[in-house]
């Protein structure tokens, strides 16, 4: 693993947890929602080039929650004052899920300190009417579909719960909760955010699962469609997570696009 930097930056009234790794230019790296992004080797390959910043939501890691962050625009605005205060430059932000989501968020509030945005597989708009479930219902299924949905192969998202840790433990079920209290009403979306999309003024890379049964390759494109001059890249044999079932495949998107 890369070396990393760990510390604590005030933000808002809010310490916030911020994690270092690599040498180069500025990548804000925004993890998903079970933060599964921290210990995958794709992350130590983009630091060979890039100084990678990554913060822990508020409620997530061992940032702190307090009640009036209440939803990911809340998030957004704090990574924005984030960069500000670390005076970061020409950023490319790479955001995974829910981490996705924010970054979307952030481009559509201002481009300013960004030069880049690549969005893999995120939550956050709604692309049909009112009835129609655009994003699968993680907390109504039973968590053997949620994983059938969320992976190509299900092996490849198992977890060895009880050989972990009780303070490893502790940050899952907090981050669950978390993802929980921002996302749960409206589900999984800003029912504004697809009309800002628009609002974008960097080029963008979408990176989808083939298989995502979450937020499947269709609403991947309508997010896709919604920012001008996105393109979207669909990874075969890959679900809601394709930097962990095909991680060589990821890269080579990754590596293209920032080329």
């Amino acid at each position: 693993m890369a070396k990393s930097n760990k510390s604590f930056l005030k933000l808002q009234g809010i310490d916030v947890e911020l994690e270092r790794r690599g040498k180069g230019k500025p990548m804000l790296l925004l993890y998903g929602e079970e933060a599964l992004e921290l210990e995958m080797p794709f992350v130590d390959a983009v630091a060979k080039d890039f100084e990678i910043f990554i913060p822990s939501p508020p409620g997530f890691g061992h940032t702190e929650r307090p009640l009036w962050v209440e939803n990911m625009q809340d998030i957004a605005y704090l990574y924005l004052d984030l960069l500000d205060e670390l005076d970061l430059n020409g950023v490319t932000v790479m955001g995974f899920s829910m981490g996705g989501w924010i970054a979307a968020e952030m481009a559509t509030m201002t481009c300013t300190r960004l030069e880049r945005l690549i969005l893999v597989d995120p939550y956050g708009i709604k692309v049909g009417g009112p009835e129609a479930r655009d994003i699968a219902d993680m907390y109504y299924l039973p968590p053997e579909k949620v994983m059938e949905l969320k992976y190509f192969d299900v092996k490849k998202g198992e977890r060895d719960y009880p050989s972990m840790p009780d303070e490893v433990l502790e940050i899952i079920a907090r981050n669950r909760e978390s993802t929980a209290r921002l996302a749960w009403e409206p589900y999984m979306h800003n029912p504004k955010l697809k009309r800002r999309l628009h609002r974008i003024k960097v080029p963008t890379l979408l990176v989808w699962g083939a298989n995502d049964g979450i937020v499947t390759p269709d609403y991947g494109k309508a997010f896709c469609q919604s920012i001008p001059g996105a393109a979207i890249e669909i990874v075969a044999e890959a679900g809601h997570l394709p930097h962990l079932e095909q991680p060589d495949i990821f890269m080579d998107h990754v590596r293209n696009f920032l080329a």
